[in-house]
């Protein structure tokens, strides 16, 4: 029997969210990361459909390389998204969420490595908080729960009184493996292909309201319950 966890209404002590597809545009620029990435390496041209999104590039790197070129794919990939942010921009709704919530509790965890994330954020024009976890802070990306746990610890909250709010896959799971609430934001996949205790369209739906002890979140306009807990 599965059930999903209340968030309408539900005061957190933190909210953590992803960046790329979550706050920030960058699809476009990701895909002609990856493609031009593909191409040097010599890889087909859909060798992205047996890999996940969300997930560090050095996982991705190791997943289709042999062992002696991981370091320098997942170096390659870096340097050229870092050059890939000319139409990286903002989603809706989303630096009014940063801002809303008070900057000892919230994060960004981003599957993007620390200079990347600085690139994209830049561009995007991100109203940055003080606390950002990045895949050059962990050893195990998303799915695993690190980089989560690891945004929890840093705020110094309980990690089941968390919110993580994701557009991935990976990152979602990654989310449930931590133990920790979990809000879906349709745009890079399907409301269909995400599993969350609740799926929304746009963060534009959503009201962070700060109150004693943590944040309470309001849902504008109800979204698609989508249980995600045995």
């Amino acid at each position: 029997m599965t059930s999903s966890r209340p968030i309408d209404g539900t005061v957190f002590e933190a909210v953590l969210f992803d960046m790329d597809g979550t706050l920030v545009a960058s699809t476009p620029a990701v895909n002609r990361s990856w493609a031009r990435w593909g191409r040097e390496q010599g890889l087909p041209e859909n060798f992205r459909d047996t890999v996940g999104h969300g997930k560090p590039a050095g996982e991705i790197a190791a997943e289709l390389l042999p062992a002696d070129r991981v370091d320098e794919g997942a170096a390659r990939i870096q340097a050229i998204e870092i050059e890939e942010i000319h139409d990286v921009t903002m989603l809706p709704g989303a630096n009014e969420a940063l801002d809303a919530v008070p900057g000892e509790r919230k994060a960004i965890v981003t599957s993007c490595s620390t200079p990347l994330a600085e690139a994209r954020m830049e561009a995007a024009g991100v109203h940055r908080p003080a606390t950002i976890v990045t895949a050059s802070d962990i050893v195990h990306g998303k799915p695993d729960p690190e980089p989560f746990l690891l945004g929890a610890t840093r705020l110094g909250v309980d990690p089941t009184r968390v919110l993580v709010v994701e557009d991935a896959p990976a990152g979602l799971q990654s989310g449930r493996a931590a133990g920790m609430t979990t809000l879906a934001v349709v745009g890079t996949h399907e409301a269909n292909e995400l599993e969350a205790d609740l799926v929304i369209d746009t963060l534009e739906l959503v009201r962070f309201v700060p109150v004693d002890g943590g944040v309470r979140v309001e849902i504008v306009e109800k979204g698609t319950p989508r249980p995600a807990r045995a």
